[in-house]
């Protein structure tokens, strides 16, 4: 799961950073509204925005990008519990949002309920034919068998299932399993697709010549 986060506090940026890159998602940040802007229709799961942005505020970015049609999950960031701003910023297109000091637990847990319900899914377990996965444990099952997957297999069997039926280019799971700024390998997804196929069975990760995979249940 790929996330932008707009924070301008570089020491909270860090520590989110971090955090979400530990519980297995892809984070990429930026400290202001405007690069935001441009960058926030490259094929994210969910925006992390916070409030009090230099420049842009939180609230003007989020109308803004509603304004642009982007319709990528929004999760503000709030450092009050006043309940005026979070009207204002789910009236403005936010989908949910957080206090401040933000706890990880609970963040990791919001995005993953913002990417499952934008993917069509409500529950945790997701499943398709015989393939399911949890994300609230990463656990991973093929026949209600369990799957013994490293976090990186897990991590590229969710972004399949999430995205069942449509074909995702091989840049598309480059930029959502590895950081921009990160060594990247076109060649390790193809290593990665492979040792993925070998545990939940060639048929169910489909090549799409010259464009990229997709999972057929």
């Amino acid at each position: 799961m790929r996330i932008l986060l707009v924070e301008d506090e570089a020491e909270l940026a860090a520590r989110v950073t971090a955090n979400l890159t530990r519980h297995g998602m892809t984070c990429e940040s930026l400290d202001n509204g405007e690069d935001a802007l441009d960058f926030a229709s490259d094929g994210f799961s969910v925006l992390v925005i916070d409030v009090g942005l230099p420049g842009m505020s939180g609230i003007e970015l989020v109308r803004a990008l509603r304004a642009r049609a982007i319709a990528t999950p929004i999760l503000i960031l709030t450092a009050r519990s006043s309940w005026k701003e979070k009207v204002e910023g789910l009236n403005a297109g936010a989908d949910d949002f957080i206090v401040k000091p933000v706890r990880t637990e609970e963040l990791v847990a919001r995005l993953h309920a913002l990417a499952r319900r934008a993917a069509g899914h409500s529950a945790t377990r997701v499943a398709a034919g015989r393939v399911a996965i949890d994300t609230a444990t990463s656990e991973a099952w093929l026949d209600d068998a369990p799957l013994a997957l490293t976090a990186t297999e897990f991590r590229l069997l969710q972004l399949l299932l999430y995205s069942a039926g449509r074909t995702l280019t091989r840049q598309s799971i480059l930029d959502n399993l590895y950081q921009l700024r990160s060594e990247r390998d076109e060649n390790a997804i193809e290593v990665l697709v492979g040792r993925l196929r070998r545990k939940i069975g060639r048929e169910h990760v489909v090549t799409v010549r010259g464009l990229g995979y997709r999972f057929a249940a």
